[in-house]
């Protein structure tokens, strides 16, 4: 080597001694940038890569998956975020770039950004708009899924035994908060869904809190668990103010616990006076029927008809006896028209004697059978010669005949043209001739008033 290439560095080492100054330099360990996010792709596996920018200004990221699963929102082009990020150089390609541990959305809080987001996905999907089931208007069993310890529960118990003490309430006991409360939510449902009895409504609570406290209930998982469950779900998640997922998906949502579980019950005591305010009614209004019915049968009674019952059939007898006598006079009409009918026809046989009329009739049809023989051959000579005269005229007044002599036919758009009245200059006409067709226009349309003849010839 040389004394003139040891001044020189290799590319390797010029990118790792930049690498270094970065990494030693304590102002680029740990620093807050705003900006923008830019072409930004989400990959299914391995690190994020995209870039922060302002105006015409733009730093490339990266973000490890470890980091990027912590994130409670979705990052989205164009989003205005605060990173927290280390600069570090990256040595294969010879530039800086930002190495991010953390992002907060600009101007609105991360867990609000991500509830927004899941709550506008969850609505493109139609999850919002799905029929809510009705809830039972005399549950027998309810199952409710909240912290087996704390206010809640002794709430909602203490107002269901008020109200109706007479359900059966099955607490599935869960966590309220935290990752693992969504588990423990989602297998309470199932457990439900397999209980072997039948529980008409459920209550899923749980008492005031933060964002954070309540954010287990904005989870996808337990969305969907209350989605499938076939039961009415009543869903009370923090104070009347907090709306979280569960809530906009159950089939009812409670402004408190204690709403809930009024909601999900009757009042017992009301059940009871209606009950009997309905059974008094029905008392009375059974009684006015019967009394009702017993003053009709009364009128019945005293009615002609069981009194005098044959007073219901008299004028129907005397009808009867009356038709009775009229279809005897009748029939024997009939029989003496018959009778004389039948005497006429025998004499008019008699007088008649049908074999010497066929015997006449026969003589007169061999004598017109004589006669057509003899008169055929005269008729069919005749109206041959009335055939050849007639072929002879339609041969002589033939328009070929005439215009054979050299008369012509003139036609246009296939009419014939028996005028020159009928033509006009520039008219397309056709001219038939006994030997052919000939295509002409017309040039001018002179009277025959004014035809200077000495002028043609």
């Amino acid at each position: 080597m040389t004394e003139r290439t040891q001044n020189y560095l290799t590319v390797s080492a010029l990118s790792k001694y930049i690498s270094q100054k970065f990494d030693r330099d304590p102002h680029l360990q740990k620093l807050q940038v705003i900006g923008e996010i830019s072409n930004f792709r989400p990959r299914p596996k391995g690190p994020q890569f995209f870039a922060l920018k302002e105006g015409q200004v733009v730093i490339n990221a990266v973000m490890f998956p470890d980091k990027y699963q912590r994130l409670k929102f979705q990052l989205e082009e164009g989003m205005k975020v605060i990173v927290t990020a280390r600069v570090g150089v990256y040595e294969a390609a010879g530039r800086y770039q930002l190495y991010i541990e953390s992002i907060e959305p600009d101007g609105v809080g991360a867990l609000y950004l991500a509830l927004e987001q899941l709550k506008e996905r969850m609505k493109q999907a139609g999850l919002f708009d799905r029929p809510k089931k009705e809830l039972a208007k005399f549950p027998k069993r309810i199952a409710v899924i909240t912290s087996p310890t704390g206010a809640v529960i002794r709430d909602i118990l203490t107002t269901i035994n008020r109200r109706f003490p007479i359900v059966e309430v099955i607490v599935f006991p869960t966590r309220v908060q935290g990752q693992e409360a969504v588990r423990e939510v989602v297998k309470a449902f199932e457990m439900i869904a397999n209980f072997p009895e039948k529980i008409d409504g459920v209550i899923l609570a749980r008492g005031g809190g933060s964002i954070e406290d309540l954010w287990c209930f904005n989870d996808e998982l337990i969305a969907q668990a209350i989605l499938d469950c076939n039961i009415p779900v009543i869903s009370s998640i923090g104070h009347e103010t907090d709306t979280t997922i569960s809530d906009l998906v159950a089939d009812l949502r409670a402004p408190t616990p204690t709403a809930a579980a009024e909601l999900s019950v009757p009042v017992l005591q009301e059940l009871v006076m209606e009950i009997e305010q309905k059974t008094q009614r029905m008392r009375q209004s059974l009684y006015q029927y019967l009394r009702h019915k017993s003053q009709l049968l009364d009128r019945y009674r005293q009615s002609y008809v069981l009194t005098q019952p044959q007073r219901l059939y008299e004028s129907y007898v005397q009808s009867l006896n009356w038709l009775t006598d009229k279809l005897v006079v009748q029939t024997n009409k009939r029989f003496q028209e018959e009778y004389y009918r039948l005497d006429h026809l025998d004499q008019r046989l008699r007088y008649s004697q049908p074999i010497q009329q066929i015997k006449m009739k026969e003589q007169k049809l061999a004598h017109i059978q004589s006669q057509l023989l003899k008169l055929l051959p005269e008729y069919l000579q005749n109206s041959r010669q009335q055939l050849d005269k007639n072929l002879a005229l339609l041969d002589a007044y033939s328009p070929l005949k005439i215009m054979q002599r050299g008369y012509t036919l003139v036609e246009r758009e296939q009419m014939i043209i028996k005028s020159s009245q009928e033509l006009t200059p520039n008219d397309h006409i056709k001219v038939r001739f006994i030997d052919g067709l000939v295509k002409a226009e017309v040039l001018q349309v002179d009277p025959l008033n004014n035809i200077d003849y000495e002028e043609e010839n």
